[in-house]
């Protein structure tokens, strides 16, 4: 199975102030050296608490942002020597679903325009095509073509969500980027949701990068999970191997935080106390030191390196570093 998004080294800072007095600028670190591969057809789960960085790595592979050092390859090419028609046709390969379906859609658009409107940006077919592309489209996202001439305010949020992936799927994309795609709709929406977007998957041979914090949501349509905090990749492997055989400290509480009906909540498992820490001051050890409740006085110094538990599963703590 080939790679088709390959993320090496990547660092994003971001300024937050000028001090004139001292001629000093002072910067955030956004993204601290992510390395992350997706194999074409498979689901990777991107997990995290909020603000470490999980929509910025998605708006710097669509190249909303770019990266201060390191690389983006989709299909063995750096993204970031794309010239304008590699660019343009990139954008044609890799969407984004929006997390809010209720602001990601123009309101003063019907659906069928909506729908057009990618593909007239894209030059794509004629009018007939066009239109025959509107309805093989909705007929696979489960959206009534007779409701294609009214706007998005008279929809449901889950309506709203088809359309939006609709938009997304219209150009035949190869890689999605889902953002937080079922987080503001209801639950049982959420189901109906995430099977379309498995069943798209299996039909389309999509590559999606679904974005969560969701750990019920990401157990269930995962293939791989990538666990971020504070900018970087801690722990990363098979479904499995996150669920039922996690090493990370950080891992460990993700998973022992998801509610369990049939068992009283065991407060001695949640391993982790106080606020994810300001990106302004961290040390420059493991990013994890200050909540950790194995740390001990190496970490705050020194920075672990990957550890391969297995050919699928690698870890970034010193518990399993034996250097």
């Amino acid at each position: 199975m080939n790679k088709i998004l390959k993320i090496e080294n990547a660092q994003l800072k971001f300024k937050v102030s000028d001090n004139f007095l001292d001629n000093k600028t002072e910067y955030i670190n956004i993204l601290n050296g992510i390395n992350l591969t997706l194999k074409r057809g498979q689901i990777v789960s991107l997990v995290g608490e909020s603000g470490c960085g999980k929509t910025t790595l998605g708006k710097c592979i669509l190249k909303m942002l770019k990266l201060n050092s390191g690389h983006i390859y989709y299909n063995g090419e750096d993204i970031y020597k794309f010239n304008k028609q590699q660019l343009f046709d990139y954008r044609k390969k890799v969407q984004l679903i929006f997390q809010n379906p209720y602001a990601s859609l123009n309101p003063k658009m019907t659906i069928f325009d909506i729908l057009k409107e990618p593909l007239l940006i894209h030059k794509k077919d004629n009018k007939n095509s066009i239109k025959d592309r509107i309805y093989e489209i909705c007929k696979l996202t489960g959206i009534d073509i007779k409701s294609l001439n009214r706007y998005s305010s008279e929809f449901s949020g889950g309506q709203r969500q088809r359309i939006a992936i609709a938009r997304a799927l219209i150009l035949k994309p190869e890689l999605i980027i889902a953002d937080e795609p079922v987080s503001a709709l209801d639950v049982s929406i959420q189901a109906q949701i995430i099977n379309l977007l498995l069943d798209l998957k299996s039909k389309l041979n999509l590559t999606i990068l679904f974005i969560s914090h969701d750990l019920s949501v990401v157990n269930y349509i995962s293939n791989y999970v990538a666990i971020m905090y504070l900018g970087e990749i801690v722990e990363f492997g098979k479904k499995d191997d996150i669920f039922t055989n996690y090493k990370h400290p950080y891992t460990k509480a993700l998973i022992n935080s998801i509610p369990k009906i049939e068992e009283k909540y065991n407060t001695d498992e949640s391993l982790i106390s106080g606020e994810i820490p300001s990106l302004k001051n961290l040390t420059s050890g493991c990013k994890f030191y200050t909540r950790c409740p194995y740390s001990f006085p190496k970490c705050k110094d020194y920075s672990p390196s990957n550890v391969f538990i297995s050919n699928s599963h690698e870890v970034k703590c010193f518990l399993y570093d034996i250097n």
